[in-house]
């Protein structure tokens, strides 16, 4: 399949998906549906060429798979070549936002983390089971049965497919924007396997997030999150050296950065922040604005980076923040006052690897060689990444060598 009909195919899916959905009021069913007439365009369009209203041909082969399931003999098999027949309403395809729809119906609170991710790739972003199955490193059959469990407790939930509004609003906008950060952090550092980035997941993940921007684009946590991950996504490039192998962020060739993506998460954090309430994403969008904005590792502010992390810390309590505030501490004021902010959440990352990487750091920063080799050790052996582990690994033998 051509690149072009596989952005094509990608970017009608989920209006497609909307007008099956809303016409005939089964989610799980209308997935099913769009998902065979996808892989039916993706076998004839690069051979027949693509039709002049793609979106209507789509809807057309979902329908007609739609009345595949509920037809029965010949009384069915007539409403089946009437409902094949007919072109859908323009206003259908065109007047609505599905995506954002459908974001919010496959992001529902009731879903896990892992099952709102699986059943977005899915159904939104119009990749095959197979394709989300590689791109998680699990058996297809694992990935079939977890979208299929989330696709039945999205229907045993009589969510309708409609955005939601009053008070069920605030709460599924957290839920969407809290999806599509997990989704863009698993492909920007891949929590297993052989490789640092899956770049197919932090692209999917920000192209939704665009997606979100324009239908609601005075949202300034809506802002915060594109600008982050533009902002991180912007030293990509960077990340990486010509055998795979992992760059720290103080060692990147900085010239290397999307300068692009940097200017326009910059403005969009900027305009976000003025807007007056900041939110975690804004504040984390600030840091990575930041970092983007020195020259060189040595020119980073690193107390605004310090003061920015303690809002976040208050804002969130989150462990993870308090990890990396530890890591601005010890720039600032010595390594030491670093260790003892780590020893204070120690015990609610215990068994972290992320916990023992920057114990690692500090206690090298702080001159004490053998913790640092031990901690380093320690934490190659926790994480489930390989090159995060080889650079863990490459650390531990730098300092071990005499």
């Amino acid at each position: 399949m051509t690149t072009g009909v596989e952005d094509l195919l990608r970017e009608h899916a989920p209006q497609v998906l909307g007008v099956v959905a809303r016409r005939y009021g089964d989610f799980a069913a209308a997935e099913d549906a769009v998902q065979e007439a996808l892989l039916a365009a993706a076998l004839h369009w690069p051979l027949d060429g693509v039709p002049d209203n793609p979106r209507g041909w789509l809807v057309r082969a979902a329908v007609r798979r739609m009345t595949d399931q509920f037809r029965s003999e010949q009384a069915r098999r007539r409403r089946e070549d009437v409902a094949a027949s007919l072109e859908p309403p323009p206003g259908e395809v065109v007047d609505r936002d599905d995506t954002l729809v459908l974001l919010f119906l496959c992001c529902h609170p009731a879903l896990t983390p892992a099952s709102a991710i699986a059943l977005t790739l899915r159904a939104v972003a119009g990749l095959t089971t197979a394709e989300i199955a590689t791109a998680f490193l699990v058996p297809e059959t694992t990935m079939a049965q977890r979208i299929s469990r989330a696709k039945q407790r999205v229907k045993a939930s009589g969510v309708p497919f409609a955005m939601p509004v009053g008070d069920e609003r605030a709460p599924r906008l957290r839920s969407v924007l809290r999806v599509l950060y997990l989704l863009f952090n698993e492909g920007y550092t891949s929590s297993s396997g052989h490789e640092l980035h899956r770049g197919e997941l932090s692209g999917e993940a920000i192209r939704l997030a665009r997606a979100v921007h324009a239908v609601l684009p005075d949202d300034g946590e809506v802002a915060g999150l594109l600008a982050l991950m533009l902002l991180t996504d912007a030293r990509r490039p960077a990340r990486t050296a010509a055998d795979g192998s992992l760059v720290p962020l103080a060692e990147q060739d900085r010239t290397l950065w999307d300068h692009g993506l940097i200017v326009e998460g910059v403005a969009l954090v900027t305009s976000a922040v003025s807007r007056g309430m900041v939110g975690e994403y804004q504040l984390q969008a600030a840091i990575a604005a930041v970092h983007d904005d020195a020259a060189k590792a040595e020119d980073t502010d690193w107390p605004e980076i310090l003061g920015l992390y303690g809002l976040l810390e208050r804002m969130t309590g989150n462990p993870m923040v308090t990890l990396n505030r530890a890591v601005a501490v010890a720039v600032v004021h010595g390594p030491e006052a670093g260790l003892v902010l780590l020893d204070a959440v120690a015990d609610r990352l215990d068994g972290h690897y992320r916990l023992d990487a920057v114990r690692a750091h500090l206690c090298e920063m702080a001159g004490d060689v053998e913790a640092a080799v031990e901690h380093y050790r320690v934490a190659a052996g926790r994480t489930t990444s390989t090159p995060e582990r080889n650079y863990l690994v490459t650390q531990a033998a730098r300092l071990g060598t005499p």
